[in-house]
């Protein structure tokens, strides 16, 4: 909890002042009953006209501070509120972004953002509300109390009997609501699942005409979460009708002892309608704390799922403090003995010994079965993941030993899946390098053979791309993703099927493009199509998460069983390679 209470600190100031404002708003609303009793009392039973009239002043001069408290409470607190969670939300966004693919896999994505947008509302609208509270709820009790018993202290034996009654009340319904509001975050996690899932899935669900099927997961989450709530407000509906009951019965009480104490002479008209008025805000104060035990139960539990991603350390640490690198072009990378596993994964490793060397200006191709480890590999040397045993070198030296910031620096991936944001084309390309000139992005789209289709766009570079770029082809989103990457002129560019959605003609020219143009640069080709790869320096054969062979295309027909099955696969020629 500490870790949110530090958000919240940076505003200690305004923090300080919205409690000190309600201040001045409840002991002016305290006194506005002692007035109305001297009027009452003094003035209209003696006929004191100019007494009623300066007293009267007097609750319009004590009303007005009371609005002036309560607007300042309200600016302070709103302030402060706004501001924590608005410091709170990037804190929690930018440590997810810290987290290796190992932590940020933990928690799902609709949970996520439950965490980042209700979660921290949660939090946030109470910290705003506790400090309204926090001042003005104690003290209306004890300055309500006071007051009253300073009026007439016979009449006390009434707050002694109804006061522990709310608050049994309050703490009970504390106790009951709190575990359920956890239950409606995850519920509310679900149906943002669901709702994620079918919106993003729209295509296939109406190509599979399964909308009657999605329709009705929804439906599920969202009753589902819609009964939780009603379990919520059940339960607050059947304390609240108790808790005025016993505020009736209070006032009831002091009506009937009043009345008695002003037949005997005890106590004046005005006396008794100034307890039935501190009476109402003493109960009215215990409501509140019923109140804020709600609010409370519901942001604890939002807490607790926020404090579970900032307590989230990162697998991968960030520990290295060599930030020298090489001056060359291309880098030096080798993988020596290299096993992987997953934590916590059964069954055999993913990557099992695995070794291979690539010289700086050259080209590794990596080429393998669906699940033979091709994108483990690629994932291992930016240290999206650290490996469980051997050790990956770049330029000489262990991954490990550099920050993070200055390994990815000198690092440009294309993922399969050609992610793009938001905004124009020119944006997404210079996403990879923000401060690159119009020049720059020119060429990386002309290397990847982005500018033929660009062109066609009435407004070029400047072309809006839609949600994830669904007005973008596939091979168009591809392009995109691989200019975002030469734009930055990186020393080691790794391509992870990324071309999968391009034309074999179109390929071939980004392939010849990105070697003139790009020379010197250390380039390693993950691809499932040989003549992606037939071309690279050397060509890595993985199966089963180990190295079945490596070598040039002719070294490893000759040589490796595996790629030759592989081109016999693709060729339709079953009598490749060997003494064929």
């Amino acid at each position: 909890m500490r870790r949110i209470v530090k958000y919240a600190a940076r505003y200690k100031w305004w923090a300080m002042l919205a409690p000190t404002c309600m201040a001045v708003e409840v002991a002016m609303d305290l006194l506005q009953p002692r007035f109305m009793a001297q009027i009452v009392d003094d003035g209209v039973a003696h006929g004191d006209l100019p007494l009623i009239g300066t007293l009267c002043v007097k609750m319009l001069l004590t009303s007005l501070l009371a609005v002036l408290g309560g607007v300042g409470c309200t600016l302070f607190a709103s302030v402060a509120g706004q501001s924590f969670g608005a410091d709170l939300r990037e804190g929690v966004f930018a440590h997810l972004l810290g987290l290796s693919f190992a932590e940020a896999d933990r928690f799902r994505t609709e949970s996520l953002v439950t965490r980042l947008t209700q979660d921290v509302n949660n939090v946030q609208g109470f910290f705003q509300m506790f400090l309204h509270m926090i001042v003005r709820q104690p003290l209306m009790v004890i300055g309500g109390c006071v007051m009253a018993l300073s009026i007439h202290p016979k009449m006390g034996g009434i707050l002694v009997v109804l006061m522990p009654l709310v608050l049994f009340m309050a703490f009970t319904g504390f106790r009951l609501i709190r575990p359920l509001f956890g239950k409606i975050q995850r519920c509310l996690d679900t149906l943002n699942g669901v709702l994620r899932e079918g919106l993003s899935g729209i295509r296939v669900v109406k190509a599979f005409q399964r909308s009657a099927y999605e329709e009705a997961r929804f439906r599920e989450a969202n009753e589902d979460l819609a009964a939780r709530n009603v379990q919520v407000a059940v339960l607050f509906s059947t304390l609240m009708p108790f808790t005025f009951f016993c505020m009736n019965l209070g006032i009831v009480a002091v009506l009937w002892l009043g009345g008695r104490e002003f037949v005997a002479g005890h106590l004046e008209v005005g006396g008794v309608m100034a307890m039935v008025n501190y009476l109402t805000q003493i109960l009215f104060s215990f409501m509140g704390v019923a109140f804020i035990l709600n609010d409370f139960a519901r942001a604890k539990a939002s807490a607790d799922r926020i404090r579970e991603v900032l307590d989230a350390t990162s697998s991968v640490p960030d520990l290295g403090t060599d930030t020298t690198t090489s001056t060359i072009p291309g880098v030096d990378l080798e993988f020596r003995d290299v096993v992987f596993q997953y934590p916590g994964a059964a069954g055999d490793p993913i990557l099992q010994g695995v070794s291979f060397h690539l010289r700086p200006g050259k080209t590794l191709a990596i080429l393998g079965a669906t699940g033979s480890g091709k994108s483990t590999i690629v994932h291992l040397i930016p240290r999206f993941h650290d490996c469980t045993k051997g050790s990956i070198l770049l330029d000489g030296k262990d991954v490990r030993s550099y920050p993070l910031a200055t390994l990815r620096e000198d690092i440009a991936i294309v993922l399969q899946d050609a992610v793009l944001f938001s905004g124009t084309l020119r944006e997404n390309i210079r996403w990879g390098k923000l401060d690159a000139t119009e020049d720059e992005i020119r060429e990386a789209a002309d290397i990847a053979q982005a500018t033929v289709f660009i062109s066609r766009f009435q407004d070029g570079l400047d072309t809006i791309v839609g949600q994830r770029g669904l007005n973008l082809s596939g091979g168009q989103k591809q392009r995109v993703s691989i200019a975002r990457a030469l734009v930055r002129k990186p020393r080691l560019l790794i391509l992870d099927d990324c071309a999968s959605a391009l034309d074999a003609a179109t390929e071939a020219r980004l392939r010849h493009a990105i070697a003139e143009r790009m020379a010197g640069t250390s380039i390693l080709l993950v691809a499932q199509r040989i003549s992606s790869v037939r071309e690279a320096d050397a060509i890595l054969v993985l199966a089963d998460g180990k190295v079945a062979g490596i070598g040039t295309h002719e070294e490893l027909l000759s040589g490796c069983q595996v790629y030759r099955e592989i081109v016999a696969s693709q060729t339709g020629n079953d009598r490749v390679g060997g003494n064929d």
